[in-house]
């Protein structure tokens, strides 16, 4: 599954999309808006993105938890060396390492909560300007029927970019100025 982004101009045009993506076949789970105007979307009953979308909490979350489980292998080593309590079970390393990875997720994903996701970086001034970006998640086959319907319909929204997989947190998405096909 896929994901394209095209960038709208107004409420409306992203409205008119929304039905017309639903008539080709695209479910409404599928299309996802991301906007500073949320109480719009919600007027005109348009789903909007989800916190996966435009939070970076899971790749934070993700360097984190690694920072942490790095910083526990080391904290264990220095307890076996160093040993301040004495000789202890091998249970205790375990555990700090599972403790410093569980804390680095968690203080990985405070961070991700506060900012935003990478991949939408090169979109925030369009959403800031009052732009919408439209998410359509497709199936390989589905691709061309949107593709064509969105330049027939649509030609005021602009094909942006395509993620080959929205979900991973680690994947890049490369804005075009016009993807063409």
């Amino acid at each position: 599954m896929k994901c394209l982004y095209y960038l709208s101009p107004d409420l409306n045009s992203a409205h008119t999309i929304s039905d017309d993506l639903r008539a080709v076949g695209v479910n409404q789970w599928y299309i996802h808006v991301i906007s500073k105007d949320e109480a719009g979307l919600k007027k005109e009953r348009i789903h909007s993105s989800n916190y996966i979308e435009t939070m970076d909490f899971m790749s934070a979350g993700f360097v984190g938890a690694s920072l942490g489980f790095i910083a526990g292998l080391i904290g264990a080593m220095l307890l076996m060396v160093i040993q301040p309590f004495g000789s202890v079970s091998s249970f205790a390393y375990v555990a700090v390492v599972v403790f410093a990875t569980l804390f680095g997720s968690w203080e990985g994903g405070l961070y991700g909560v506060a900012t935003e996701n990478k991949k939408l970086t090169q979109f925030h001034d369009d959403i800031e300007a009052g732009r919408y970006l439209v998410l359509i998640y497709a199936q390989q086959k589905k691709i061309a029927t949107i593709q064509s319907m969105m330049s027939r319909q649509h030609p005021e929204s602009a094909l942006v970019a395509i993620d080959a997989h929205y979900i991973s947190p680690f994947s890049e998405v490369t804005r075009e100025p016009r993807i063409t096909s």
